[in-house]
C-alpha cells in the first residue's frame, strides 16, 4: 500500500511539472486555448491530489479510546462485523480484566442493564475460582477461559433454565413410558373383555380360563399404577443416627427369608453410624439386593450377591455386587429409566426409586464400570455421623 501510494505521488508532482512547462510555454507564444487546456488538467490534478490526501487522513486516523470497552490505548479493538455475530448469541457473553467485567453482547447487556462496563462490579465475576453467579433472582453457572494475561472470556449459563428443561423432557419422557404401558395394559384387558362376553352369550367353557386371565391382566395394571404412586410420591427423608451394622443385618435377614440358601449373601459392615431415614435407605438397598440375587440366579455361576459399607470422611459408600451374567452395554444406559426392566415380571422401578432416595439424601446411585456388576450408592459426609 506505502509504495502504490508513493508511485502515485511521484507520478502526480511529475504531472503537475509537466503541466506547468506547458502553460508557460503557451503563455509565451499567446497559444490561450492550451494555456486554458493546461490550466485546467493542473488544476484537476491537484483538486483530486488535496482530497485524496484528505480522505486518507480521516480515515487513518485512531480513534479516540471508547470509555468502557477496555482503557488500554494499545488494545486491537474487535472488527465491527463481530458484533452482529455476538448479539445473535443466545447466552450472556462477559470480558473479564482483573476484578471488572464488560458486556459484549446483547444477551450479557439486557442482563446487567449496562452498555458495557458492569457496574458496580460483581465480586463472583472477579474471582477466579468462583462458578456460579446468583443475579435478578436467577443462578448462573460461568464457565471462563483465559484469552489473555489478566483477561478472561465468560459465557453465563442459565441453570435454572436448564434444570426446567431437564424437568419438561423428564416429563415428557415419563408421560410417553406412562402411555406405552397403559396401552399396552389395557389392550388386552378389552380383547379379553370382549372375548368374555361372547363366552358368556355361547355358554363356552373356555369362560372361567378368560375371566381369570382378566383379572390377572388387570392385577398387573393395578400393580403398576401402584409402582408409579410410590414412585411419584416419596416423602422427604427424615435423618436419624442409624447403627450401619444394624440396618446391614436386618437386610440379611430380609435376604435369607426371601432367597433362603439358594443365593449366598456376604455383608460387610464396621461398626459405624450414619444419619439417614432408616426405612428410605432400607427400601433402596433392598431393591438392589433384591435385582442381585435374581441376577445371580439367572447365571450359571454360583448365585453369590456382597454388601459392603465403606464410610469415609469424604462420604458414605454402600456397594452392591453380584455374581449374574452382567448388564448388556445398551441397556446400561437406561437402567435408571422410570419403568425400564429386562424381567418379564420386573416392575421397573427399582433401580429408579432406589437413585431417587439417594438423591433425596444429598448423594447418588451409579453403576460402577467393574467386571462384576456393582452398584455403589453413595452418601454426602454430613451422612456420616
Amino acid at each position: 500500500m506505502a509504495y502504490k501510494r508513493a508511485v502515485a505521488a511521484l507520478a502526480s508532482g511529475a504531472t503537475l511539472a509537466g503541466g506547468g512547462a506547458a502553460m508557460l510555454l503557451a503563455w509565451q507564444n499567446g497559444w490561450w486555448a492550451t494555456l486554458f487546456g493546461a490550466a485546467l488538467a493542473v488544476a484537476w490534478i491537484a483538486g483530486l491530489g488535496a482530497w485524496t490526501g484528505v480522505h486518507a487522513a480521516l480515515h487513518t486516523a485512531p480513534s479516540p479510546p471508547v470509555a468502557g470497552r477496555g482503557d488500554d490505548p494499545d488494545a486491537v479493538p474487535p472488527s465491527p462485523l463481530l458484533h452482529p455475530l455476538l448479539d445473535q448469541v443466545p447466552v450472556p457473553l462477559l470480558r473479564i480484566d482483573g476484578a471488572g467485567a464488560h458486556a459484549i453482547n446483547r444477551a450479557a447487556r439486557a442482563l446487567f442493564y449496562t452498555d458495557d462496563r458492569i457496574l458496580p462490579p460483581i465480586p463472583a465475576l472477579g474471582d477466579r475460582t468462583a462458578d456460579r453467579l446468583r443475579h435478578r433472582g436467577r443462578s448462573w453457572r460461568i464457565d471462563a477461559v483465559e484469552t489473555a494475561p489478566g483477561q478472561r472470556l465468560a459465557v453465563l449459563i442459565d441453570v435454572d433454565a436448564e434444570e426446567r428443561a431437564a424437568e419438561r423432557r423428564a416429563h415428557d419422557e415419563m408421560i410417553d413410558i406412562l402411555g406405552h404401558e397403559l396401552l399396552n395394559g389395557l389392550s388386552p384387558v378389552v380383547s379379553l373383555a370382549d372375548s368374555a362376553i361372547t363366552a358368556a352369550a355361547r355358554g363356552d367353557a373356555m369362560l372361567p380360563d378368560i375371566l381369570a386371565t382378566l383379572a390377572r391382566r388387570v392385577e398387573g395394571l393395578e400393580g403398576f399404577t401402584r409402582a408409579y404412586r410410590t414412585l411419584s410420591r416419596l416423602p422427604d427423608p427424615v435423618p436419624a443416627t442409624v447403627p450401619l451394622a444394624d440396618l446391614a443385618a436386618d437386610l440379611a435377614r430380609l435376604f435369607a427369608g426371601r432367597f433362603g440358601e439358594a443365593v449366598a449373601l456376604a455383608v460387610d459392615a464396621p461398626d459405624a453410624t450414619a444419619r439417614v431415614d432408616r426405612d428410605q435407605l432400607v427400601q433402596a438397598l433392598w431393591a438392589l439386593l433384591q435385582n442381585g440375587a435374581e441376577a445371580a440366579l439367572a447365571a450359571p455361576s454360583p448365585a453369590r450377591v456382597a454388601l459392603t459399607v465403606l464410610p469415609g470422611s469424604g462420604e458414605l459408600a454402600i456397594r452392591v455386587s453380584d455374581t449374574g451374567a452382567g448388564i448388556a452395554a445398551p441397556d446400561r444406559a437406561r437402567i435408571f429409566r422410570p419403568f425400564f426392566t429386562t424381567k418379564p415380571a420386573g416392575s421397573g422401578i427399582g433401580l429408579t426409586l432406589a437413585r431417587r432416595i439417594a438423591r433425596a439424601h444429598g448423594g447418588d446411585l451409579h453403576l460402577l464400570p467393574t467386571a462384576a456388576t456393582t452398584f455403589e450408592l453413595c452418601l454426602p459426609s454430613h451422612a456420616g455421623a
